[in-house]
């Protein structure tokens, strides 16, 4: 997938534009005599389309005000001197600019575009010209021929008007969860899912097509400050489907906590029991499938240097994964090896007689004048382009469209009470580059596969997981820093022989989801409280240290500005660099896998959304089906949490059973 060619820019926006795109990734002049090398350092943002590429975005996904923004942002470079100076000059000017906070969100979303489609959009090969230089050797083979099983109803006209006796809003873990239970109880059950269905004959395993296909926003969605990069699914099967696979157990102390605030039960043996190892035994959760690739093989031999106790990642994966193909299903997996919701819960709930309808945006949950649900009205965007408007009947609506949609449909629809959108938690992660003399080749193999929580109660109950991940070159451009377009592409030449290390956190403070002028959801979220702030230094200060006692060569954060180590520097200088850096809004990259809690379940109407058992408790009738249910975060990868949540929910939807209300 790329942009359709769409001008909204002048001639003179343009090529300030242009200019933009070739400071960030510019012609570097070389005298290498490896002909790929050489001709990678020369060749500019423009000479592969790019500029092209940012501007067809723009027109089709920016509001006239939005683009206008960007337009007086170009205009205010022109008129700086940004289109009559030197690439020198050029480079001194964006990070000039980009000291003024509102400059430098505009300036931070102009260079993720140039990185994403310089290192990621692919040309008629289906290969990318850079890849080859930087040591890529991209997807290992082309979609296979796979039939789609899901039953999908399809609406036309310019209206609709279904009924039902579940309408599920929101495809992924918890959706497709209560989808399964309430279809196999014998109800009429409808799914609504505002992505398309797509499955491996879809997978194309390429970055570009595969985050605008796949992701929440094309995985370019941020936070309001632009402190927080947001990572969520959006396709049939949500996040499930493009995940790392991570099926860790909730902790018994987060579940005691969730206890007491109201969520009943949920500190005894029968929750894990009948709910928690039902989830895993049908997503075919093991260790058995699980190997170690190179970036998780220097994890484990720096925790075994340092003393900290790891395991092996329980995975919902197939008994016969394929790990050369492993390292891209966070782009979907190709073979069927995922067990995620759309191959389980939701073929569950399709072959029960549940449908689905995807390219649905639901607007607003209706209620009668008791404030009881009576369904959903929602639009459906067609293929073409044409739009439906759609009318569902349910005296039950599940609302699961994760922690940043669901808040937005709820504050739309004016139900939820004072805490809807409040207590957003995001588990904020934070990655360090370790590079090594040898190949590492992030790409090959799974994923994730091990984890260490050696650091995982460190402030009264918080700390963080140490973790890896794999390596995408336009996502590993997008993170790297920027100080010149010479030193991105020069630190981009070192990929393969780079391994990122990452830490994800269980925050202690929390962020908010509110809606713009035009009912669109926004993310407010800050490194704003104090534990949080401690634990992202110390984050980079571990994983430092862990990349040093695996034997790297040298280390490099993600601040905006270059902050490396060599072998032979002095570490406990470079330590106290990484404590005394700044941690501010768009000054290190933060990333969000795992959103969370805006529309908590507690037993206290002023302080939580839903009751003990996910109903609301201004709107009876509605649900809380997704990890926005979730009172506080719990520090490990929520999928499993999710699930068996949704499953107890479920068992309430159907019981109609108030035992579980908090008193």
């Amino acid at each position: 997938m790329s942009a359709a060619p769409v001008a909204v820019l002048t001639d003179a926006q343009r090529a300030t534009l242009a200019l933009v795109c070739d400071t960030y990734a510019p012609a570097v002049p070389s005298a290498s005599a490896d002909p790929v090398e050489r001709a990678f350092l020369e060749r500019p943002a423009t000479a592969v389309g790019v500029v092209e590429q940012v501007e067809g975005l723009m027109g089709q996904v920016m509001t006239p005000e939005e683009i206008a923004g960007f337009a007086g942002l170009l205009e205010a470079l022109a008129d700086a001197g940004f289109d009559a100076a030197d690439l020198a000059g050029r480079t001194a000017i964006l990070h000039g600019v980009a000291a003024d906070p509102a400059a430098r969100l505009g300036l931070d979303a102009l260079r993720g575009l140039t990185m994403l489609f310089f290192y990621g959009l692919p040309g008629a090969d289906g290969r990318n010209v850079n890849w080859d230089a930087i040591g890529f050797p991209g997807p290992p083979s082309a979609p296979p021929a796979t039939p789609k099983t899901l039953a999908v109803h399809e609406v036309s006209g310019e209206h609709a008007v279904l009924a039902c006796d579940v309408v599920v809003v929101g495809s992924g873990a918890g959706g497709g969860v209560v989808a399964a239970r309430c279809a196999a109880a014998g109800k009429e059950v409808l799914v609504l899912e505002a992505g398309q269905y797509r499955n491996e004959a879809d997978f194309s395993n390429l970055e570009v097509p595969g985050y605008f296909e796949l992701y929440y926003g094309g995985g370019l969605a941020s936070s309001e400050s632009g402190s927080l990069a947001i990572l969520a699914g959006a396709t049939l099967g949500g996040g499930t489907v493009v995940n790392y696979m991570n099926c860790v157990r909730p902790p018994a102390a987060v579940l005691a906590e969730w206890a007491g605030h109201g969520l009943d039960g949920l500190d005894d043996d029968a929750f894990v029991r009948d709910h928690v190892d039902v989830v895993l035994e049908r997503i075919g959760a093991n260790t058995e499938a699980t190997t170690q690739n190179g970036t998780h093989r220097r994890m484990l031999a720096a925790c075994d240097a340092l003393g900290y106790e790891h395991r092996p990642l329980w995975r919902n994966a197939a008994p016969d994964d394929d790990p050369e193909r492993c390292g891209f299903c966070l782009l979907g997996c190709q073979r069927g090896c995922k067990r995620s919701s759309m191959t389980t819960w939701l073929q569950d709930a399709s072959d029960d007689g549940a449908r689905a309808i995807t390219g649905c945006h639901v607007d607003r949950v209706t209620v009668d004048a008791t404030g009881t649900a009576t369904g959903v009205v929602a639009t459906v965007t067609a293929p073409d382009g044409t739009t439906t408007a759609l009318t569902v009947r349910a005296s039950t609506v599940v609302v699961a469209a994760g922690s940043i949609e669901s808040p937005a449909l709820l504050l739309r629809s004016g139900i939820g009470g004072p805490a809807v959108g409040r207590n957003l938690r995001v588990h904020p992660a934070f990655v360090v580059y370790g590079i090594y003399d040898e190949p590492v080749e992030g790409w090959r193999g799974q994923v994730q596969s091990a984890l260490s929580d050696h650091f995982f109660d460190v402030q009264d109950g918080h700390g963080f997981l140490l973790e890896a991940a794999g390596q995408m070159p336009a996502f590993a451009a997008v993170a790297y820093p920027w100080d010149s377009g010479e030193q991105h592409k020069r630190l981009m030449r070192l990929m393969p022989n780079t391994a990122p290390f990452i830490t994800v956190a269980r925050d202690h403070g929390s962020g908010r989801v509110v809606l713009d002028d035009r009912g669109r959801a926004v993310v407010r979220w800050d490194l704003d409280d104090p534990v949080d702030r401690e634990l992202a230094v110390r984050a980079h200060v571990e994983l430092a240290r862990m990349h040093v006692a695996a034997g790297a060569a040298e280390l490099v954060t993600t601040h905006a500005r270059e902050l490396r180590w060599r072998q032979g520097d002095d570490l406990d200088a470079f330590l106290d660099r990484l404590r005394e850096a700044s941690y501010d809004a768009g000054q290190v990259t933060c990333f969000s896998a795992h959103q969370m809690g805006s529309c908590r379940m507690g037993g206290d109407p002023e302080t939580s959304v839903a009751d003990g058992r996910g109903e609301l408790h201004d709107a009876p009738g509605v649900w809380i089906g997704d990890a926005s249910a979730f009172p506080t975060a719990p520090g490990v990868n929520p999928m499993v949490t999710i699930m068996a949540l949704a499953d107890r929910t479920a068992e309430a939807i159907l019981a109609g059973d108030q035992s579980l209300v908090a008193s």
